[in-house]
């Protein structure tokens, strides 16, 4: 297969970033690369450029990795509680994801992180505290700690008081009901 140089302006997971000098294929060179502005060819005066993209290159590296150590300082000090309806058993009916850990740190430090970069093995269905790591940047990963609760543990004793009083007038109420059943059919015979 014949193989084109070009020169990288911008980062292409799987294949270089800004700056770097790649050989591909040229059909990928000529229908996608190119048009998209995504590359040059290797000419001399791109390569006079080259010094110009390293420079952008290496102050938008510095910038991401700043940026990303602010936010690994913020997420470890964030304490989240996420809360989970159990059954009497204790196990839990949902499970806290990578999706619901994204979109709490949206929510709450106000900071936009894809959901691949929380590294979960599988989702959390235990009660207690958790802790995940968080990729935010190929240098700097953020350790998130968080808790686990049942919804059972985070209900008022109030709650728990006045479903009691709900029973026993359920209980009444069913009561009755039989009784006036009983009533009924005494009456037809």
């Amino acid at each position: 297969m014949p193989l084109t140089e070009l020169i990288l302006t911008e980062n292409i997971p799987g294949l270089g970033a800004e700056a770097d000098v790649v050989k591909v294929r040229r059909g990928y060179a000529r229908n996608y690369l190119l048009p998209r502005g995504k590359a040059h060819e290797v000419t001399a005066g791109a390569l006079r450029q080259i010094d110009a993209l390293k420079q952008k290159r290496a102050e938008r590296e510095a910038r991401e990795l700043n940026e990303a150590e602010e936010l690994a300082r913020r997420i470890a000090k964030a304490r989240f509680v996420f809360t989970l309806e159990t059954g009497e058993t204790g196990k839990a009916f949902g499970s806290v994801t990578a999706q619901d850990i994204m979109s709490r740190i949206k929510n709450e430090l106000g900071a936009e992180i894809d959901r691949h970069k929380i590294v979960l093995e599988r989702p959390i269905k235990d009660t207690g505290e958790h802790e995940v790591a968080v990729k935010l940047h190929h240098d700097v990963t953020a350790q998130l700690v968080f808790q686990v609760k049942s919804a059972e543990e985070s209900r008022d004793r109030g709650v728990e008081a006045e479903s009691a009083a709900t029973e026993e007038a359920e209980k009444k109420k069913k009561h009755r009901f039989f009784h006036r059943k009983k009533e009924e059919k005494k009456e037809t015979e």
